[in-house]
């Protein structure tokens, strides 16, 4: 899974050596795959009431290449594991699913609580692909395994507090 922002294809055009208009005019050049990425569990959304119930392990894409690559290329996570995206500040996103080989659940968040959940996005492995996402800003966006959303009563409204995976050493 990959952030497709307004500015995405500008600033892919940039980093790739040319303008957003050469880019898309451009015929593609064959661009070596980076390997699919796999980053630290440091981050936990715990379910239920004051989050005594079941805890999603997160692993939290926090720079923009790591936002860019998301769960590209990526098999089919396991149950109560995701993907986190932080946006700082708030800012209307959309994600899609470009390169990424299975269906997933996508929670938009904002101040702490659930605004949109699409459930169930499907694989997009060529180009064009569809983008997914509220019309709003966004600080925050977690990616789930298809279903996951439903089987854990995820939806609009939900409260949504992130927490550090393990508690701090003092």
């Amino acid at each position: 899974m990959s952030v497709c922002s307004r500015s995405f294809l500008a600033l892919a055009a940039l980093a790739l050596g040319g303008s957003a208009a050469a880019w898309a005019a451009a015929p593609a050049k064959p661009q070596p795959s980076p390997p699919p990425q796999s980053l630290p569990l440091d981050s936990k959304w715990c379910l239920g009431d004051a989050g005594t119930g079941p805890c999603i392990q997160l692993e939290v894409a926090r720079t923009a290449q790591q936002q860019m690559w998301g769960l590209q290329l990526r098999p089919a996570l396991p149950p109560l594991r995701g993907m986190l995206f932080p946006f700082a500040p708030a800012q209307p996103v959309k994600f899609w699913m470009h390169r990424t080989p299975v269906a997933l659940d996508m929670v938009f968040v904002r101040s702490g609580q659930v605004i949109a959940v699409e459930a169930n996005v499907q694989p997009c492995m060529h180009l064009p692909c569809r983008s997914y996402g509220p019309d709003g800003a966004v600080d925050g966006v977690i990616e789930l395994g298809a279903g996951q959303s439903q089987a854990l009563g995820i939806k609009a409204g939900r409260q949504v507090v992130i927490r550090p995976a393990t508690a701090p050493r003092g």
